[in-house]
């Protein structure tokens, strides 16, 4: 079955992390964290609605000025969200360049930087083009539950916020429900593939009844029911979970367990092979035998290790292998 979201990581697991979450049927797409961006194109950058990023180390924020130089002068609104303090850190950077060309006549492009502090959205700031990007105060989101940065009639971004020496948010996105069509179906109805059908998905997502009439073509109106009776498969959606730079702790563990359970697919950091777990937790990150266990305790049902360090650029196979034993649930390899 065919999934909303796709997900990629931007880089090799030595470069700066970032991943690129597209959908599919969407002209949108969102990023979990803003490492170097340079490798997606113009077009995959000009899609890209919300950007999440963990924390305002280089190496997790230095590819916002490529993301805004491709925004600029697209209208919308580019939605950011981290840690306490974030919020200084993206004035600081559009503060770093000279606006004087912008003016009311300008394309109306938006930044909404928000701040995720104690479980739930705390401050949000908005910098308008037409306004140079003077930032301006913005209302908290209403109603959004503890524990959510985004609320979506097609998915949900869940974080938790982990122990890096610094506050690390962690993200898992939810696909409210996977909606595919089936064309032998639609042809038992006599209908034709067209946009309706995305109506019909989005209405099924959202829970709408059997009985909405659904507008599936010119003088075409079909109960909504049917439609999903006869031409549509639903499936549970799809969980994507990201973790990177936390320390080993109890609290950590906890917090990872429960932000990537039954995730579908767990992207998370394996920054030292576990001979050198001293130095990993020196310098508060995992080993990939602790990344491969985490995986496997929460039942994640496909991982992908990144964000190793340097010093393993020849030894990679090393950090997969021993990750991979880890999630089997089998012992450490002799040495």
């Amino acid at each position: 079955m065919s999934s909303l979201v796709q997900p990629r990581l931007v880089n090799d697991p030595f470069s700066d992390p970032a991943l690129f979450v597209d959908f599919r049927f969407g002209r949108r797409a969102i990023l979990f964290d803003l490492g170097d961006v340079a490798p997606l194109t113009s077009r995959e950058l000009g899609r890209v609605t919300h950007a999440f990023v963990s924390h305002r180390h280089m190496d997790h924020f230095a590819g916002f000025d490529r993301l805004l130089h491709a925004r600029l002068y697209r209208p919308g609104r580019l939605c950011l969200a981290g840690p306490d303090g974030f919020i200084r850190g993206v004035t600081a950077k559009i503060d770093a360049y000279t606006w004087n060309l912008l003016d009311e006549s300008s394309p109306n492009f938006e930044i909404l930087a928000s701040e995720f502090v104690e479980g739930q959205i705390r401050k949000s700031v908005l910098f308008r083009s037409q306004e140079k990007f003077a930032p301006r105060p913005h209302d908290a989101p209403e109603g959004l539950p503890a524990g959510l940065l985004l609320q979506d009639p097609e998915f949900r971004i869940e974080c938790v916020a982990l122990d890096h020496g610094t506050p690390c948010l962690a993200f898992a996105l939810q696909e409210t429900l996977r909606v595919n069509v089936w064309t032998a179906g639609l042809d038992e109805l006599r209908l034709s593939v067209g946009p309706w059908l995305n109506a019909a998905k989005r209405a099924v997502r959202s829970g709408a009844s059997d009985d909405m009439e659904i507008e599936a073509g010119p003088g075409r109106r079909v109960r909504l029911g049917r439609v999903r009776d006869k031409a549509l498969q639903v499936a549970p959606g799809q969980r994507i979970a990201y973790v990177t730079d936390a320390r080993f702790t109890p609290a950590n563990v906890a917090s990872i367990l429960d932000l990537a359970r039954n995730a579908d697919h767990l992207f998370i950091e394996a920054a030292f092979l576990e001979e050198d777990e001293g130095v990993a937790a020196e310098r508060l990150h995992l080993t990939a035998r602790q990344a491969g266990e985490l995986a496997r305790r929460a039942g994640a049902r496909r991982f992908t290790v990144f964000h190793h360090s340097p010093r393993y650029l020849d030894r990679r196979e090393a950090l997969l292998k021993e990750a991979d034993r880890a999630f089997r649930g089998e012992p450490p390899a002799a040495v």
